[in-house]
Formats: C-alpha cells, structure tokens, sequence
C-alpha cells in the first residue's frame, strides 16, 4: 500500500515486476540458460513445457508475468520441436499480458537457407522471422547468424551479438607464433578479417565448391600456410565436412598446428569422428547449442557465451546501447 496524499491506494506491483527482467527457459539448452541467470544473479522463471503422447507441446507460465519484461531462451537447432517450442512459448507469454517478450536465440537454426539459390526451394529465414512476429516477440537477441543480412527479414528489433571477442581472448591466451587466420570459404572473409583485425594476424582464404549439400570439395588455399599455426574460423560447424577436409589440406600444405573456431557447435552425423581422426589440433565452440558429453572429446574445446548474453538482456531491459557487445572490428 502506498499514501499519495489523497489516501491510501494498492501498491502497482506491476512496476514492481518491470524492475527486474523475467527470463525462462525452453528445453533446447536449459545449460546455457542457467548460466545466463546466475551471471545475472537471478533465478530462472517457473515455467512448465510438456509433451502430449501425440507429440504436441504445452506450455505454462506457473508465476504472474503481466506487464513483465519477459526474455525466452531458446536455441532452434534441430529437432525441429525446438522451434515450435519457442513460438508457443512467446504466443503463451503474449496472452499473459507480458509487457514485452524477447526471443533470445542464441543459434538461430533455418538460417543457411537465406536466398532463392535454386528454382522451387524455400527461404526458411525469412519464414522463421515471420514465425516469431507473428506468434507475438517484440524482439529478437541472437548470435553469429549464417547472413548477417537476415536482420532485414525482420519486421521487429533484432539484436545481434558476435563471439569474436570471445574466441579472439581464448587464442591470444594461447601466445601462437607466426599464424595466419583462415576463411574456410570466400563467405566467411568478412569475419575472418575481423578476427586477423583482432589478433594482428595476416589471413588466408580456402577455395572449395559443394558438388551436393553438406558435401564440400577443397580446390585450393590463398595465402601461405606454409611452416605457419593456423585458426581458422566460421560460424557453423555441422557435419564438420568442410573443416577436416580444409585441416586435413592446409596440412598438405605445410601448415603447423591447426586450430578452429566455429561459434555452433551443430555436430550432426559422424562429425566428432570425423574430427577426432582429421588434422585439427583443437576445436573451439560456444555453447549456444547443447553439447552431449558424448560429443564432447578431447579436441573440442567449449566455452560459454552466457556472460555476453547476461550483459546484452540487462542492457535491453535497461533501454541502453547494446553496440559495444557486437563491435566486430573489421
């Protein structure tokens, strides 16, 4: 209760709850969320996600949440349940009168199918923006998609951070010797210049073609290699085909040790083998998606984006600039 003057009135307890972010997680990477709230000292919000025998999920928020500033943590890496799962979970906060809901995703799945490359096929980017606006988020936070462009598909705010910062003070750490920073495509040039930015590193580049989808032949390497340690970088590793074929030929080529960095660890298929049995020296990934211990080998080494996130989803909540979190320095 509260006196202003004119009597006593009930306290607004739903500026009490804008005061402090509300975050909950969905099923995909409940690790990472976790690590999010304890960074931000917060306990995670009381939600429950279930499935009916059929398949079909269910989602319930067990506190109020009514003019909350509501942040849903969900990875859309496959099965695809993980994207239905997220829009439910936005459409259900929406119709709690939550003041505001951000999707945060720190893999956004469907990405690499981002322009019409072909006759009849899908742009499964812009279908999956259109998914979430229309379920009911005022806005997204993600990190390292396939396009950068992919922001324009959106009709609502989308944040987008970047984990060069985060691989580039892992590798500075490591005090390498004469090492160039390689694309492991002409795709990636842009981001492994900000990474050679970074590391005061000269770069090269790999020339391949895929004859076939997740199939990716090495023609050639731009750029010496030769008695070099090499990083080379990406976003996405998924069948790890294109990097122990490229690892396994900058070796040919006279390449030292060689590293990797790809910020989303998919590992679909025979990947962990294929990296275990291929010329990288060490793997590094975030956590954006959930890595099994299973997959988890000696050569992958994983480290964790919760703290940028934490920082990001305080200064959203704040209304402040989020820029310095996704300078990319290129």
């Amino acid at each position: 209760m509260v006196n202003t003057g004119d009597g006593v009135v009930p306290l607004n307890t739903n500026l009490l709850q804008q005061r402090h972010p509300k975050i909950f997680t969905g099923r995909s990477n409940p690790e990472l969320a976790r690590k999010i709230a304890d960074y931000l000292d917060m306990e995670l919000g009381d939600n429950d996600i279930r499935d009916f025998s059929d398949g079909e999920i269910w989602v319930k928020y067990n506190e109020n949440i009514r003019g909350a500033d509501v942040f849903l943590i969900q990875s859309t890496n496959s099965p695809p349940r993980n994207m239905m799962e997220l829009l439910i979970m936005i459409d259900a906060a929406r119709r709690a009168s939550a003041m505001r809901v951000t999707a945060v995703i720190p893999y956004f799945g469907y990405a690499r199918q981002d322009r019409k490359d072909q006759p009849r096929v899908a742009i499964t980017a812009k279908l999956v923006a259109n998914l979430l606006t229309t379920a009911g988020a005022d806005r997204v936070l993600t990190m390292d998609m396939h396009a950068p462009q992919i922001q324009g598909f959106f009709d609502i705010p989308l944040d987008h951070l970047y984990a060069v910062t985060i691989f580039t003070d892992y590798f500075r750490k490591k005090e390498l010797d004469d090492f160039v920073v390689v694309s492991p495509d002409i795709g990636g040039i842009r981001r492994a210049r900000s990474y050679a930015k970074r590391l005061n590193a000269p770069i090269a580049m790999i020339d391949k073609r895929r004859p076939r989808q997740n199939v990716a032949e090495v023609l050639h390497v731009i750029g010496d290699v030769k008695d070099r340690d090499v990083i080379m970088v990406d976003d996405i590793c998924d069948t790890a085909g294109t990097l122990t074929a490229a690892a396994n030929f900058l070796k040919e080529k006279g390449a030292r040790k060689i590293y990797a960095g790809c910020t989303h660890a998919i590992l679909s298929g025979n990947a962990v083998e294929k990296i275990q049995k291929s010329a990288v020296t060490e793997l590094v990934v975030t956590d954006t998606i959930y890595l099994p211990p299973e997959k988890r080998i000696e050569k992958i080494k994983v480290l964790s984006v919760a703290e940028l996130f934490g920082r990001a989803i305080m200064r959203i909540h704040n209304e402040e600039s989020i820029s310095s979190l996704f300078d990319t320095t290129d």
